[in-house]
């Protein structure tokens, strides 16, 4: 399994940015699929956002498309996730994940290996 630990979480006003990093360490970084969710109190954990193992496909739920990047070095070992205009309902727990897949998909039974999380908070 690959091990994960997100950093960049924070609060920010409405409109804000913030950069999520995930630094992976373990199984070859380079053959997987990487995710990041996130999961709001009460709610279910919600798929955000995916790169295929070489980091030419991506893949975006609608709520975030033109807002979020995602991106990775694969020397470094990192996935970021550049989070531009942030609003009030992206405040959730956010986390990282591995796949054993090469290329991106949306289904959490799909990925691995978790990180711990990151919290993002964005005041209105």
């Amino acid at each position: 399994q690959v091990q994960l630990v997100e950093s960049g979480g924070g609060l920010v006003q409405a409109g804000g940015s913030l950069r999520l990093s995930c630094a992976a360490s373990g199984r070859t970084f380079s053959t997987s699929a990487m995710g990041w969710f996130r999961q709001a109190p009460g709610k279910e954990r919600e798929f955000v956002a995916a790169i295929s193992f070489s980091g030419v496909t991506t893949y975006y739920v609608d709520s975030v498309k033109g807002r979020f990047t995602i991106s990775r070095d694969n020397v470094r070992n990192t996935v970021t996730l550049q989070m531009n205009s942030l609003k009030p309902e992206d405040t959730a727990t956010y986390y990282c994940a591995a796949s054993s897949n090469y290329g991106v998909t949306v289904h959490p039974d799909e990925y691995d290996s978790w990180g711990q999380g990151t919290r993002v908070t964005v005041s209105s």
